[in-house]
């Protein structure tokens, strides 16, 4: 039995290549992109167990839970939709088929003119044929295969386009689909060809098709030679390998089917178990190969700390144990569940928002500060330049008097002349007693400031 599900799983590897993007969307492990002929590598996982523990090693798939298919016919259906060309572009169902071959058109207009083949679950030829063919049935059709079991999902796309030309006719390829130029009231055939099992096949013996089994390396073995540990199929039959103690700590659940469950639990741990760990799923029906992988490192043993005892209380007299008891609540145990990955990113947004503003806020008060500081250096007062304070000339010979007298006189009418009067009074006087020799022209100066010409 071993040996035929080994080689039936070669053949099976193409599938595997085209499942592995579908995958990546169902779990929630990192996909590593691996694939090394014995299915694709989901994850990998470093776990370290103290020395006489017990670990588990958790492989979980839900896409591997065991249902009876009782209801085979509904679980493959083909359907052909249209797009058409015009300015709503509108869908609309055209066909559908079950496996169990019966067919539903959804226009009665199309009774009669649209079929597919009766046996397309059997030979893989899913085509649509149209008879008569009208301008109204010009658009893009696209052929879709499910398989509810399996969760696969697959389409194909074909444009009819509606010629009244026979010169025009033709079929070529566009780069994205075929396209397909009939002539009115002709007949043409909607290639939809998919010959892969998955489509072909029913689900006969769906407890020898689901199968997972766990593999051991030990440190410094490659993987074509790793020990069998344990098979599961899911009819419920197991085989253990290797020694009877292996077995004995090494085993899965019965429900592991049931409930998607496939970890092995590993007990007293010794040295001896660790390394490389395997867990494979195999669901050949669906063409599903999974792989998950387990590094298991042993640690010393936790050393236990004795508890030293305690001595009996000691209880007052005419006092029972008994007596006067609280009721004690029961504890409460809080459940953090996580925060979904757009609550998180909506918090992100806010805190970023925040900071956001108050870093504007910031570059504002910076940049009224500075404005402040160039409207006062500005208006610096020590710049302010004060008018130079007006001098008076002292000449100290005599025969240099009469001249300065005219001259100051010539000043003295371009100025105020009250102030200009006085001030010319009291040099008048000064030079008078710095100098006898001028007395008596400053007697005749103040004579000729007496005149009606100051007034």
């Amino acid at each position: 039995m071993i040996s035929d599900m080994k080689n039936s799983a070669v053949p099976l590897c193409a599938r595997a290549l085209f499942l592995a993007q579908l995958l990546a969307s169902f779990l929630f492990s990192p996909a590593l992109g691996q694939n090394d002929g014995s299915g694709v590598v989901v994850a990998t996982y470093n776990i370290s167990a103290p020395q006489g523990s017990q670990a588990e090693l958790q492989c979980h798939s839900q896409r591997m839970v065991w249902t009876q298919d009782r209801l085979k016919d509904r679980q493959r259906v083909v359907h052909w939709d249209l797009l058409r060309s015009g300015p709503d572009h509108a869908m609309e169902r055209v066909i559908d088929m079950f496996s169990a071959g019966d067919q539903r058109i959804y226009n009665g207009y199309n009774q009669g003119r649209i079929n597919m083949s009766k046996t397309a679950f059997k030979d893989g030829n899913f085509s649509l044929v149209i008879k008569d063919v009208a301008m109204s049935d010009k658009g893009i059709y696209s052929c879709n295969l499910h398989h509810h079991y399996c969760h696969l999902y697959e389409s194909i796309k074909v444009q009819l386009n509606v010629t009244r030309s026979a010169r025009k006719e033709r079929r070529f390829w566009d780069g994205q689909k075929a396209v397909f130029v009939v002539l009115v009231g002709g007949t043409v055939a909607l290639p939809c060809v998919n010959r892969r099992p998955i489509w072909t096949e029913g689900n006969s013996q769906e407890d020898q098709q689901q199968v997972v089994h766990w593999d051991r390396q030990p440190p410094g073995v490659r993987h074509d030679r790793a020990d069998r540990l344990i098979d599961l199929y899911a009819s419920g039959e197991r085989r253990h390998y290797g020694p009877l103690f292996v077995q004995q700590k090494m085993n899965i659940s019965a429900t592991a089917f049931s409930q998607g469950d496939f970890s092995l639990t590993i007990s007293d741990i010794q040295p001896l178990d660790q390394g490389l760990y395997s867990c494979h799923l195999h669901h050949h029906y669906c063409g599903l190969h999974e792989r998950r992988i387990f590094q298991l490192t042993v640690m010393p043993p936790v050393p236990q700390i004795p508890q030293e005892p305690t001595d009996e209380p000691q209880y007052l007299p005419n006092e029972e144990p008994n007596t006067n008891m609280v009721d004690v609540p029961p504890h409460v145990i809080n459940v953090i569940l996580p925060e979904q990955r757009n609550h998180f990113l909506q918090q992100l947004g806010y805190i970023l928002a925040i900071l956001l503003l108050l870093a504007l806020v910031v570059l504002a008060i910076i940049l009224l500060t500075c404005h402040r500081k160039r409207q006062g250096l500005d208006f610096d007062p020590r710049k302010v330049e004060s008018p130079p304070l007006p001098t008076v000339t002292y000449v100290g010979h005599t025969s240099c008097v009469k001249k300065e007298c005219e001259r100051s006189i010539t000043d003295v009418k371009s100025s105020n002349q009250e102030e200009t009067k006085l001030d010319y009074k009291n040099n008048l006087l000064k030079e008078a007693e710095m100098s006898k020799l001028c007395s008596p022209k400053a007697i005749d100066l103040d004579r000729e400031m007496e005149k009606p010409s100051w007034k």
